[in-house]
This record gives structure tokens, sequence and C-alpha cells, in this order.
């Protein structure tokens, strides 16, 4: 058992972001457990495809080899960059080669909706801040983790007691892992607190599977653009997705919008779509 002591400041310090690079980490860790992280067995098929390549294979080697003792530094800002998060770690070259071929080969081409669920996430639990206070956030990030008194504490934290310090704490959504994390401070970063994304199961649903009754009510495209809606899309995913232009996107969005089938949320410069509960029923999933 573990426990991270919060004085004022570090409540008043209290920071989001995301990590593509331990994303990357992650994910060939799940690759390597398939039963662990059933959750992405439709990514992991590709993932153990794209292993048995050769070339690939000699250039994780290293990475496979460090994985057990790699920790990623934790990110400094809500967007960082791969390149960025890999100077900060200083890893040998060919370790760091090495996650950026995996990078390349097995993340980046899914990064634009892993980075939409981890995106919402932060918009949920940034709103739960404002609307509910911080006990709320912690009581609602993982079931390992609850708040007593100025305190974090978990089984999945490192035993002993943190103190922050001041410097807070940065929270960091991630949708390769099944338990809570802490990754300790560098310099003048914060540490971290990993923690399991909500709606992770929505991230490898097919999409584009609107029936043809759903087609009729709404028109194809508009139920393809709702069909694509059930994890968080932006206006310009949602066109890269349907082929639809971007006015058309808006224009449908505007419709689903103004019937209650989906909601949208700010995060920074971009406005995430997601399909509401009555949304969801129309498609035929669960809500919960």
């Amino acid at each position: 058992m573990g426990a991270v002591r919060f004085g004022v400041d570090d409540l008043v310090n209290l920071r989001f972001a995301i990590s593509p690079l331990w994303e990357t980490v992650a994910s060939l860790q799940a690759s390597e457990d398939p039963g662990r992280h059933a959750v992405h067995l439709p990514w992991i098929k590709k993932a153990l495809a794209l292993r048995h390549d050769g070339e690939l294979a000699r250039c994780l080697e290293p990475l496979r080899t460090a994985l057990a003792g790699f920790e990623p530094p934790p990110p400094r800002c809500p967007l960082a960059e791969i390149e960025e998060e890999l100077a900060l770690a200083g890893v040998p070259s060919e370790v760091g080669d090495a996650v950026l071929a995996w990078w390349r080969a097995a993340v980046r081409p899914y990064w634009p909706r892993i980075r939409a669920v981890l995106e919402a996430d932060v918009v949920h639990r940034t709103r739960q801040l404002a609307e509910d206070g911080i006990q709320e956030v912690f009581a609602h990030l993982h079931p390992t983790l609850r708040w007593t008194e100025d305190r974090l504490v978990s089984v999945d934290l490192p035993p002993g007691e943190w103190g922050l310090d001041g410097g807070g704490i940065t929270l960091v959504p991630t949708a390769f892992a099944t338990r809570c994390r802490l990754l300790p401070g560098r310099g003048p970063t914060p540490p971290c607190v990993l923690y399991p994304a909500r709606a992770v199961g929505t991230l490898w649903e097919r999409r584009g599977t609107a029936d043809e009754g759903l087609a009729r009510l709404l028109g194809r495209s508009r139920a393809r653009v709702l069909a694509d809606t059930s994890s968080p899309a932006t206006t310009t995913q949602l066109a890269a997705r349907t082929g639809l232009s971007l006015g058309a996107v808006s224009q449908h969005l505007a419709v689903l919008r103004d019937a209650g089938l989906v909601t949208s949320h700010r995060y920074r410069r971009e406005v995430h779509y997601t399909a509401s509960g009555m949304g969801l029923a129309l498609l035929g999933r669960r809500t919960g």
C-alpha cells in the first residue's frame, strides 16, 4: 500500500497530460500478453502480424530486452510529441530507435482514435474537477484509488508515503493499462499517476456499420456519422472516416446534436463529438 501526500499548492497544481511514449511502450507489453488485454484483441491481432516481420522484430529486440526496467519519464505537457518525450527519457539510441519503429508501425496509424479517447477522458475529468472537486476526481479514477484526508492511497502505488512538495501532480489517462502506476518526477517535471482511461471498450469497435433501418430513418450519410461517434472524434477525424466533406460532416453533426443524439466537448482548440445515450441506443449499443 502506498500513499501520495498533497499540500495546498499541490492541489492547485493538478494537471492532465497524454503520453504517446507511454502508450507505445505499454502497447508493446500488451501485445506480449494478449490474455490480460482482451479489450485490445482486434488491434493485437494486427500487432502480432507486424511482429512477425523480420526487420521490425530485429529492430525491436533492444526494447524488448529493456522493457522490464524501462520507465518513461512523466509527460510535461498535454500534447507532447513522442520524439520530445524520448529526448527527455535519455535512453540508449538503439532503444529509442526501437520505440520509434514500434510507434510508426503499430501505434501511429491508430493514434487519432486512441488520442480521441484519451482526450475525451481528460475533458470528462476536467469538467468533474470544476463541478465536484478533486475528491470526486480521485474517487472515480480507478477502484484501487481512494482519497483519505490529504492523501491519495492505493495498492498500486509504491509502498510508503510520497510528498509532492508543492510541485503538484499530473494525471495521465492510458488506453493500454489495467491498473494505476506512479511515475516519479524528474527535475522540474512533477510525478504523474497513470490510470486506465474511460470508454476504452469503444476503441476498436467497427465503424460505419449503421443498419439499413437507421439509414432510412436518418439518411445514409448522417447514420454513418452517428455510427462513427461511438468513440469521441473531431470533425476532421469524422470527415476522414466517412469520406464526406468537412462542411457536410458539420451539417450532419448540427442536426444530430440538436436531436440529442450526439454531445460535444471542447478540449484546447478541438471539439470532440460523442454519441449520447440515445444515440448509442439507436445504434444498438450499450450505454453503460
